[in-house]
Formats: C-alpha cells, sequence, structure tokens
C-alpha cells in the first residue's frame, strides 16, 4: 500500500512537472471550462486588445455587457435615449467622457408607442428633434408570429443578430428586458436571455445596455448590485452596472450609482454620486447633471413614527392571514424584522 502511495504522488508531481514545463514552452491547454497559459501569455495577447473606450463615462464602456436599472417612471428610457443620441453625434454628455467615434447604434424600444417617443422630442408634436440617421429604433411587430417549433427567446435572438448582422452595428441598448421574455416575466426569468446576449456579445464584438427594473425597495437604504429584480444571477452575467435613484429630499432630482466595473475604477460610488435633474429645455427630454453628492443626503430618513407604522401595517397583513415572507416583500423589510415586530 505505501509503494502504491508513492507511485501516485510521483504520477502527480510527474504531471504537474509537465504542465509547467509545457506553459514556460509558450504552449496552453483548454481544459473543460479553462484556458491555461502563463501570465507572461496572457499580458502579450492583451497588448494586442485595444483599450476600451468610454461610451458614457466610467459607466459603460465599448465591450461591455452593462446594466442600467432602477424603478418604474424614474427615467431610465430618458437617459437610455440620451446616451444613444449622444453616441450617433460623438456630443458627450457633460461631465461624462465619450471617447468612442461616432457610429450607428441599434436601439430596441420595447417600452414607448411610436407617439410616445414622438411626444418627448418635440415641442407638442412640432418641431421635432433631429436625430442623426445613425439612430436606429427598433421595436416588435406585433403582426409578426414565432415560427412554429421556434421558442420565443430563441427566436428572438435571432432576430436581434440578424438586425446586428443587415445594419453592421456594434453599439446595442435593450430596453427593456423584463418585456423581453413574453412581455411580462421578471428579470429572474430574463436570465437565459442574459446568456444569450453575451455570447452575441463575444461573437460579434458588441456593446451592450439592457435596461432592467428594480422591485419594491427601502428608500432609505443606498443603492446595491442586489437591487437588481434577479441580480443574484443577472449581475454575474455583465460587465458593469450602474442606477438610477430618486432623491427623497427633492422628488424632481436623481442620482446616478456606480454599482459594477470591469474596465474602469468606480468613481461614483456612495460618495460620489452624480446629481441630475430631468430637463426638456427645447425638443429633447433629457438628464442634466447638476452636482456630486453623497448618497446619504438623498436617501429617506427613518423616523421613530415610520417605525411605528410599519409594525401596525405587520400585525395587520398578519392578522389578514398573510405568511411573514409575504409580509416582508410586500412591506419591503427582512423576514428577521418582520419576526421580531410581530413578538412585539
Amino acid at each position: 500500500m505505501v509503494d502504491m502511495c508513492k507511485e501516485v504522488e510521483l504520477s502527480i508531481k510527474t504531471s504537474d512537472v509537465a504542465v509547467i514545463e509545457k506553459v514556460s514552452r509558450g504552449l496552453n491547454d483548454n481544459i473543460g471550462l479553462f484556458t491555461i497559459k502563463s501570465a507572461t501569455q496572457w499580458i502579450e495577447e492583451a497588448k494586442n486588445i485595444p483599450i476600451p473606450k468610454m461610451l458614457f463615462g466610467e459607466f459603460w464602456c465599448e465591450g461591455e455587457l452593462c446594466i442600467l436599472f432602477a424603478d418604474t417612471n424614474l427615467g431610465k428610457s430618458i437617459l437610455a435615449v440620451q446616451i444613444g443620441n449622444s453616441i450617433t453625434k460623438n456630443e458627450s454628455i457633460a461631465p461624462f467622457k465619450l471617447d468612442s467615434p461616432k457610429q450607428a447604434i441599434l436601439y430596441f424600444d420595447f417600452e414607448l408607442s411610436i407617439k410616445q417617443f414622438e411626444n418627448r422630442y418635440s415641442k407638442d408634436y412640432s418641431e421635432h428633434y433631429d436625430f442623426d440617421d445613425n439612430f436606429i429604433r427598433i421595436e416588435i411587430n406585433s403582426d409578426a408570429e414565432v415560427p412554429d417549433g421556434r421558442d420565443f427567446e430563441d427566436y428572438l435572438c435571432d432576430s436581434l443578430e440578424r438586425s446586428i448582422i443587415s445594419t453592421g452595428a456594434k453599439i446595442i441598448i435593450i430596453d427593456n428586458i423584463t418585456f423581453l421574455k413574453n412581455g411580462n416575466e421578471s428579470a429572474k426569468d430574463a436570465l437565459p436571455l442574459m446568456k444569450q446576449l453575451k455570447a452575441l456579445k463575444n461573437k460579434h464584438e458588441l456593446s451592450i445596455l439592457v435596461l432592467g427594473h428594480t422591485p419594491k425597495r427601502d428608500l432609505s437604504k443606498p443603492l446595491s448590485i442586489n437591487d437588481i429584480a434577479g441580480s443574484k444571477m443577472l449581475s454575474n452575467f455583465c460587465d458593469s452596472a450602474f442606477a438610477i435613484g430618486q432623491s427623497s429630499s427633492d422628488s424632481s432630482l436623481r442620482y446616478l450609482k456606480q454599482l459594477k466595473q470591469r474596465n474602469t475604477e468606480q468613481i461614483y460610488d456612495s460618495e460620489n454620486v452624480c446629481v441630475c435633474q430631468i430637463s426638456k429645455p427645447e425638443n429633447f427630454l433629457e438628464f442634466e447633471f447638476i452636482n456630486y453628492a453623497e448618497e446619504r443626503t438623498h436617501l429617506k430618513e427613518f423616523k421613530k413614527t415610520d417605525k411605528e407604522n410599519i409594525i401596525g401595517k405587520v400585525k395587520e397583513l398578519s392578522i389578514s392571514g398573510k405568511t411573514q415572507r409575504q409580509i416582508a416583500t410586500e412591506l419591503c423589510i427582512s423576514l428577521g424584522v418582520v419576526n421580531k415586530y410581530l413578538k412585539k
């Protein structure tokens, strides 16, 4: 038995030496999910890859699958159109950098009707904003049918890919992911679509901005990556993510916060969010930068009366027959807090 253990140990050591020698000779292996190369080889390979250009400051760079998320009616679509417009005209949105050259973008709009879109970019349906021809808006054809035997998601991604190939566009904005799976599914259910988008991104060297939604949340707490609906899985498939929050001190104000980044450093964190307001000086609805601030100054203050009200609501919902988990979801508080309040 001792001799057998020594033989196995020697075999392992011999195998390790073989791998080291192979890598040192400039060879590499693909083993299952892994690609094995020396650090020097990776750096040499990286030298041939261009430095990612900024599309919207540090929030979104070329080559990234990025998620922009916010609650309903906070202006996700407004900002997304503004970003797309800036790229097609090569005009940066101050104070955020735009390094990318003027180019076409595909804006998949699953939110607005064409009259709603027209209203946002005109003066009472006249004096319309002059978009660049590189801004290509796409919506689902309501008369189109999914071919027999085809899955909706697969046919959707096939249609996306054909649109990309036919236009040659490298920048894609999808508004909104929660509407892409049969029109009304949650972001969690859109996970297979995110995987397909990532595959499309890598295959065609795309930059993709996907708009997402946040479930009901506690406005006294800072925005986090966990506020994306289905985030525990979706955030793993994106390269970067940022969010729009509403100021509790002034409901007309919004702030932008950086929550995940791969190609840049985190500039716009809790200590330095970008405060904006939505304005329409002429015929273009847009985010207008105001200043930088600490996120805490825009969060809701949790007062004693608020706590008493929540305790009352917890007890009312419990009496009505709702479970503690249902109460926690409805009131945006933790399961532990619900249990604590019910014992009071």
